[in-house]
């Protein structure tokens, strides 16, 4: 836990800077992708995965340092080949789990976030889910585990290959020659994140786009059929923890309704979006039917909404990146606490950012365990070592933070009803 947290303290500014000159470029070539409350949406997902996995809130049952030691064919060091053989394994297992996961209905559960902007950008890419709980596809690494490749190799190598599929979620990259034969590309990416009928669940590579090409899933970005982006049974919130299992509370909901027993208990593994028959006129859910005629969620906000979720975010940051550079500092299980806290946090601004009256409620939460936290502990974990004011900052950004909330939701959100469309802003 500790050392994934020091990465993700490097790689978290690396991601947020790429993620600022996306924007900034976006601004001056007049072609913004990048809408500032759909990237604050983004980034919140981000952070809620990052503090899963720095807690270690997932469960392998076939750990890969098993596999090693009962089949290994060889036994290799840390070696440049061995993490040329950890990399080619990686993306192997990337996209089969990948594969899988838009093409089985339980599996989407955990992919759908990854999915559910309808914009295209740096900041989608860490869209990724707090619902993967349990690691089912160990057993794809089975052939560098068959010829010995250290645990302590693949560990490494894991969040590399994962880090580098941050770059190409940009529609400002074109293709790009005879690197289109060889890596995943921008363009191939937006063909895989798009809803057109001629692109669904295509180019599911991750770093080589051969395994499409090699297992017939590859489909070339087409010149008269732009990519439309998201999801077909859109999400409509901003909320990364709501849109976690949306997919997941539909199947169970489905599962309870159905009569035959054999379509309660195949729903799961059956192809991504069934539901027993006759259930779309019985229980209908929104569906796009039509990718250039659907109106995108949440374009209408004020100015004053956008930038204080903007500023959430960064102070989210700032509580993000003192838990990731203290985890032993923090300690268990006060690390659960902090998380905790973290999750709270980003509910109750998206739960802003989409207009609900019950955003109220969740600041006043967070406020009540942040004064609990100080209560008990007379600190913030520890800051106070730091900076001796913390108590108070804290406890009065919080204050304001539930006052602007009453604010929004009793002024600012009515006011929006009563204006014309063409006053608001999308950006």
């Amino acid at each position: 836990m500790e050392e994934y947290g020091k990465i993700l303290i490097i790689a978290m500014p690396v991601f947020l800077a790429l993620i600022v000159i996306e924007k900034i470029y976006g601004i001056y070539k007049k072609n913004d992708t990048a809408p500032l409350i759909d990237s604050v949406s983004s980034i919140s997902s981000g952070i809620t995965n990052s503090v899963k996995d720095v807690l270690g809130l997932s469960l392998t049952f076939i750990s890969y340092e098993w596999m090693v030691s009962k089949i290994a064919l060889f036994h290799q060091e840390a070696t440049v080949f061995s993490y040329i053989i950890a990399f080619f394994v990686i993306d192997f297992y990337g996209y089969w789990s990948h594969r899988w996961a838009h093409q089985i209905n339980l599996f989407w559960n955990k992919h759908a976030i990854h999915h559910s902007s309808e914009e295209f950008n740096l900041a989608c890419a860490l869209r990724q889910p707090i619902a993967s709980l349990a690691n089912l596809f160990t057993f794809l690494l089975i052939p560098a585990a068959l010829l010995g490749v250290p645990a302590s190799v693949i560990a490494i190598t894991l969040p590399l290959h994962l880090f580098l599929q941050f770059w190409y979620h940009t529609k400002h990259i074109k293709k790009m020659g005879i690197i289109e034969h060889i890596l995943v590309t921008p363009s191939h990416h937006r063909v895989h994140h798009a809803i057109n009928p001629e692109y669904l669940d295509k180019n599911h590579s991750q770093i080589f786009i051969f395994w499409d090409k090699l297992f017939g899933t590859f489909q070339a970005e087409l010149d008269d059929v732009p990519p439309v982006f998201g999801i077909t049974r859109p999400a409509n919130t901003w909320n990364p923890i709501k849109i976690n299992f949306q997919h997941l509370t539909l199947l169970i909901k489905d599962a309870w309704r159905a009569e035959n027993w054999k379509d309660k208990l195949t729903i799961w593994f059956k192809p991504t979006g069934w539901r027993p028959e006759n259930f779309e006129e019985k229980y209908p859910v929104n569906k796009i039917e039509n990718v250039f005629d659907f109106e995108k969620y949440g374009t209408q906000n004020s100015q004053k909404l956008i930038y204080w979720s903007v500023a959430q975010l960064l102070v989210t940051l700032l509580f993000v990146s003192y838990l990731f550079d203290n985890i032993a500092k923090i300690g268990l299980p006060n690390i659960f606490i902090y998380g905790f806290f973290i999750l709270i946090t980003i509910y109750s601004y998206s739960e802003l950012m989409d207009k609900s009256k019950y955003a109220v409620f969740w600041e006043g939460l967070r406020f009540a365990v942040a004064a609990a936290i100080i209560t008990y502990y007379g600190d913030w974990f520890g800051l106070n070592q730091v900076f001796y004011l913390s108590n108070y900052i804290i406890l009065g950004y919080l204050s304001l933070s539930f006052l602007v909330s009453i604010y929004f939701i009793t002024i600012d959100f009515k006011t929006i009803q009563n204006q014309p469309i063409n006053t608001l802003t999308t950006k």
